[in-house]
C-alpha cells in the first residue's frame, strides 16, 4: 500500500476518474436506466452514480487501511482531488454547492443503509443500497433488476478501490 496517505487518497482518485464512468456507462447500455434521468439538464442518473461511486471508493479505501488518521487523510485527498476535478468541468449542469450537498445526503444515507441490522443483515446492504440508488433516479419507478445492478456495481468498485490502493504501493 502507498505509505504516503495524500498520494494514496489521490491514487484512490485515479482510480475512481478511470472506472466510475466506464461501469455508469455500462449500466446505461443495459437499457435500465431511465432516459429522464440521463436527460440533460440535470443528468440525474450520473450525479447519483457519481455519489455511489464515491461512497464505495470511501468504503474500499477503509477496507484496505482500516479507519485511523492516515486512512482519514487520504479520504480528505481523495475528496480534494475530487472538488478539484468538479471546479474544472465547464458544464457541470449545476452549482458546486449542489453537488457537495448531495454527496454529504448520500454518504449519510448509505452509511446508515450499512449500519442498520448489524452484521446479520450485512449481507443485504448492496441490495438496499441499490435500492435507495434507484429511487433517487427513477423515484418510485424503478425495476429490481436496477437496483440489483447498481448495488452490485457498488461492491466491485469498493471490492476494486481496495486492490487498487492495496497494490499501489
Amino acid at each position: 500500500m502507498i505509505d504516503d496517505p495524500r498520494r494514496r487518497g489521490e491514487a484512490l482518485h485515479d482510480f475512481y476518474a478511470a472506472v466510475a464512468p466506464r461501469l455508469f456507462d455500462q449500466m446505461v447500455e443495459t437499457g435500465e436506466v431511465p432516459a429522464a434521468a440521463l436527460a440533460a439538464p440535470a443528468h440525474r442518473a450520473r450525479r447519483e452514480w457519481e455519489c455511489l461511486a464515491l461512497h464505495a471508493c470511501v468504503r474500499g479505501l477503509v477496507a484496505a487501511g482500516g479507519f485511523n488518521l492516515e486512512t482519514a487523510a487520504a479520504i480528505d485527498a481523495f475528496h480534494q482531488r475530487v472538488l478539484e476535478a468538479w471546479t474544472l468541468e465547464r458544464d457541470a449542469g449545476e452549482p458546486l454547492i449542489a453537488r457537495r450537498e448531495r454527496l454529504a445526503d448520500r454518504y449519510a444515507e448509505y452509511g446508515a443503509i450499512g449500519q442498520e441490522g448489524g452484521a446479520a443483515a450485512a449481507a443485504d446492504v448492496p441490495a438496499r443500497v441499490g435500492a435507495a440508488w434507484a429511487a433517487h433516479v427513477a423515484g418510485g419507478d424503478f425495476g429490481e433488476h436496477l437496483a440489483s445492478l447498481a448495488g452490485s456495481l457498488q461492491e466491485v468498485l469498493a471490492e476494486g478501490a481496495a486492490e487498487a490502493v492495496r497494490i499501489a504501493g
